[in-house]
């Protein structure tokens, strides 16, 4: 049976990584395309879902950059608006561990300026489910404005949310301010033990999925890094090992994480609804697979998700 189609809402980002000093004293930059739903865009598709990515993507070099990636990765663009608005640029520092921290110029950029009509135009009841999240859940005027269209996606399909927390960019009290309306309103939280710090200081995961079960959301998943990850459905915990991995950087690790889990759901046919018929053995599938596709990606550098033949 062929795979049902999903749908990712959110925003594109230039990632520049530092270089070298150039010889006349300046700085290279190398600028790669990301953003976190562009890159679970791109690792769906990549993974044989049929995706659909609705982001709002300048016509300047960095959104020609998206452009391209996405479609190359085979991620359906027809619901992109063309903005002459600049894209957004997140420049990484990366620490010993190769885990990176960003410093976003993000003011005035493409990603949160959506209009109630332009989200109006992509409604559509073909979606399995749709996924959104990141900063432009959180930044308004778009922010509140995807808060709406999402109560009637809920309505046809599945509900998928990563807060993919920012505190540089966006106060923590944000989005603590506005997580239990979220959970309302999705059917999957996926969010990191990174973002669980600065949402729950000392919780423990089991705490914090008891909290955003009560909040609505029946399947929450706190990715571990390289412990794996730990899900729970209607408070049913799973916890799965990561694979062994020679980690080059954890860009863009958490949305491949995201997008494996939503393509094996799919595969086993469970998106669509309010995940009825889920059942545990079916998260841990999931989850294990997830952490695979996570684990290729940190074996690369930046966000470059592996295809559905590189994980065979």
């Amino acid at each position: 049976m062929p795979l049902r189609p999903i749908t990712v809402l959110g925003e594109s980002a230039a990632d520049a990584f530092p270089g070298d000093s150039t010889p006349d004293g300046g700085l290279a930059l190398r600028v790669l395309p990301g953003g976190g739903p562009a890159n679970t865009a791109v690792a769906l598709a990549r993974l044989g879902t049929p995706t659909r990515f609705l982001g709002r993507i300048s016509t300047d070099p960095f959104g020609q950059l998206f452009r391209a990636r996405l479609a190359a990765s085979g991620v359906d663009l027809t619901g992109c608006v063309n903005t002459a608005e600049p894209s957004t640029l997140a420049v990484a520092t990366l620490d010993e561990q190769a885990q990176a921290t960003w410093t976003f110029y993000a003011e005035g950029t493409a990603d949160w300026q959506w209009t109630t009509d332009e989200l109006t135009a992509t409604r559509t009841t073909e979606t399995a489910c749709l996924h959104t999240g990141s900063l432009a859940l959180v930044r308004d005027p778009g922010g509140q404005r995807i808060e709406q269209h999402l109560a009637w996606v809920r309505e046809h399909a599945t509900v998928s949310i990563d807060p993919n927390v920012r505190p540089l960019l966006v106060p923590p009290a944000d989005y603590r301010e506005r997580l239990d309306q979220w959970c309302a309103l999705a059917d999957i939280l996926r969010l990191s033990e990174e973002d669980l710090a600065v949402l729950l200081p000392g919780a423990s995961p089991a705490d914090a999925c008891h909290r955003w079960h009560e909040a609505g959301a029946r399947l929450v998943v706190v990715t571990l890094g390289e412990r794996g990850a730990y899900a729970s459905l209607d408070g049913h915990p799973v916890t799965v090992p990561a694979p062994p991995t020679s980690v080059v950087d954890t860009v863009g690790a958490g949305d491949s994480f995201t997008a494996g889990l939503l393509h094996r759901l799919n595969q086993l046919d469970l998106l669509g609804s309010r995940l009825d018929s889920l059942t545990q053995n079916a998260v841990a599938d999931a989850c294990r697979f997830a952490v695979r596709v996570a684990a290729l990606t940190c074996s690369v550098v930046g966000a470059n998700p592996p295809s559905a033949e590189s994980l065979r």
